[in-house]
């Protein structure tokens, strides 16, 4: 494990429209407002067509194969997620969420894009630290969490 300290800054609350779509729209947020780092809450609604990555094919293959799944439907959903800089220094959300629809449930990451269903509400909460970063993983593919040291 390794570990660093950080402050919280500023604190953004946003209110997403219909059809937004994340990542993008947090991002372009992101970057508009000089935040390049930060915790992110999400609740409200994923409209129909969304996708998101519900684990590898095969846990034990590497790099793995994501399994991609199709949202079929408006689904309630809930994130948390965090936004640090890539290699090029700009802001990337890597966020996971629930996702809900009569009694069936799926969890992942909306990294494949996700599409706002009426209601998105997002609060930011910017950390300041400057030692962090997202940074390539070439056995992976991922793009890792990394502290300066």
């Amino acid at each position: 494990m390794k570990y660093t300290q950080a402050e919280m800054g500023r604190i953004f609350v946003l209110r997403l429209e219909h059809g937004d779509r994340l990542p993008d729209v947090i991002e372009i947020f992101a970057t508009d407002n000089k935040i390049l780092r930060g915790m992110c809450i999400l609740v409200g609604g994923i409209d129909d067509g969304s996708r998101i990555v519900s684990g590898p094919e095969n846990g034990k293959e590497i790099p793995p194969r994501p399994v991609l799944k199709d949202i079929l439907g408006v689904h309630e959903v809930l994130g948390v997620g965090t936004i640090f800089p890539d290699a090029k220094g700009h802001p990337r959300l890597h966020m996971h969420a629930s996702l809900g629809r009569k009694e069936k449930s799926r969890t992942g990451c909306i990294r494949p894009g996700v599409n706002i269903w009426q209601i998105g509400e997002v609060v930011i909460l910017e950390i300041r630290n400057e030692r962090l970063f997202r940074k390539k993983n070439k056995t992976l593919g991922f793009e890792l969490l990394e502290i300066e040291e």
